[in-house]
């Protein structure tokens, strides 16, 4: 609990005062959201979802029963991560554990601030692993957010939640709670939590003033469906169709060439662009992965070792 720390999201409001009539206003900060972060070190490094803090003006973030006013060290859009800093000592940093071997059935708990209600616990288990999906960011470039090995559990996760840590039954950290699936908006026992192994990887990469990176083939595509595979008799009904390949990437490296419809790569079945981005970004930048592909009716296999987008 001392190490899940309410952040409050300020930002600017045009305000018309007495001197409106004169065509003058001023920008007033007003607290527009919240949501919930978790400290990394005693000196005050937090981790927390972009979402969170995306737009604002100004962050307050509620410490050890201190308020502090928080500058944002680095974001990854693409990620939903974030990491704050606040001018602390002696802050109790979280326990950091693994999101590599957890099981289905496996106790966790998530904490953070749901609708404002200050280090509240909610209990439940881990409901699956490896749920990869992605969501439209806020931003107006609209963007989208890849979440690539979620971890499912029905611990109560609500608005405010987010940023929060999921912990295990010894109260190591083992993921952010980033996401609710509701018609409600409201906990309905299916939230997701980005993998704390994952997480931890972009959050040092940002500490350490590095841009983050992700795994990449180096390629454009578009998706494939039976409708434009009958219009252009295409030899398959789905999967990624190569509309580009970068030069000295590592798809051009393993021969990939456009053209070509991208059906699986590992063990994923591929059957539009977005999945093809989901399963790349599930692996690491280095990974050697199997990628199935169509040719002119042809099905051919190539292994690829997964470049950087930095």
């Amino acid at each position: 609990l001392p190490s899940v720390v309410n952040i409050d999201v300020y930002t600017k409001q045009s305000s018309q005062s007495m001197l409106g009539m004169m065509g003058q206003s001023s920008d007033e900060l007003e607290e527009s959201s919240l949501g919930s972060g978790i400290i990394l070190s005693a000196d005050g490094y937090i981790l927390t979802n972009y979402h969170v803090i995306e737009g604002a003006d100004q962050l307050k973030v509620n410490a050890g029963g201190e308020e502090y006013t928080a500058k944002v060290v680095g974001t990854d859009e693409s990620s939903d991560l974030a990491v704050l800093k606040i001018d602390a000592s002696n802050l109790t940093a979280i326990e950091i554990g693994s999101s590599s071997d957890l099981t289905v059935g496996e106790w966790v708990m998530a904490v953070g601030s749901p609708f404002g209600l200050e280090q509240s616990v909610s209990t439940g288990i881990v409901s699956a692993t490896s749920r990869t999906t992605s969501a439209l960011n806020d931003s107006s470039s609209g963007s989208s957010a890849v979440y690539t090995n979620m971890i499912q559990t029905d611990a109560a996760i609500n608005p405010g939640n987010s940023g929060g840590a999921l912990v295990d039954k010894d109260g190591k950290l083992i993921g952010v709670n980033t996401l609710i699936a509701s018609s409600s908006g409201s906990s309905s026992g299916v939230g997701f939590a980005i993998p704390v192994d994952y997480a931890m990887n972009i959050a040092q990469q940002i500490i350490d003033g590095k841009t983050p990176s992700h795994a990449q083939l180096g390629i454009s595509a578009t998706t494939v469906n039976s409708q434009l595979a009958k219009r252009y008799s295409l030899p398959v009904e789905s999967g990624a169709y190569v509309t580009g390949v970068s030069v000295g990437s590592s798809a051009a490296n393993a021969g990939i060439q456009e053209g070509d419809i991208i059906t699986k790569l590992g063990d994923t079945s591929i059957s539009s662009s977005s999945d093809l981005v989901l399963a790349v970004r599930s692996h690491s930048v280095g990974d050697n992965v199997q990628i199935t592909y169509n040719r002119n009716g042809q099905e051919s296999t190539a292994s690829v070792t997964l470049g950087s987008d930095s």
